[in-house]
């Protein structure tokens, strides 16, 4: 599957029903910048959309996923509901990973926090300064894992 290729894909089916993009976002309950995201390749449709974009569209899930019509007599492997299927996994997985990227920034951030305390850390200038610039680092590495871990559970 090529993002690309089913963007393009995608364009033309819309032109095709003679639809701009803020009418086929509307139909769908999306933005027009989504629906540009999709046609120029920068991300895929969410899977809660799919089925939606595919009877607007007049194509089947298949053909969008390979960016082309079917031809007649072509034999898939997988039907339209197998391929949903996998890509609600898909996403699962990759809200799954990102969680896990959170937590795991999180966990290295408060190890870092300790790092100069194990090193014993503080006294002189030089040590304060390492000292400081551990725990900064410790605290950025948190605030990202909070932003990382709050993306993902809110989309």
């Amino acid at each position: 599957m090529n993002q690309l290729i089913t963007g393009k894909f995608i364009a033309q089916k819309r032109k095709e029903k003679n639809l701009t993009q803020e009418q086929l976002a509307e139909k769908l309950g999306v933005s027009n910048k989504t629906i540009s995201k999709w046609e120029t390749g920068k991300c895929m449709p969410d899977y809660g959309v799919v089925k939606s974009l595919c009877e607007e569209l007049e194509m089947t899930v298949a053909e969008l996923m390979d960016g082309e019509e079917a031809e007649e007599k072509s034999v898939r492997a997988y039907d339209d509901e197998q391929i949903m299927d996998l890509l609600r996994r898909t996403q699962e997985l990759e809200k799954q990973k990102n969680l896990l990227y959170g937590i795991l920034l999180i966990v290295m951030g408060i190890a870092l926090l300790a790092f100069p305390h194990i090193l014993g850390l503080g006294g002189s200038r030089v040590e304060d300064f390492f000292s400081g610039l551990f725990w900064g680092m410790s605290i950025a590495e948190m605030l990202v894992g909070v932003y990382v871990l709050g993306r993902s559970l809110s989309g």
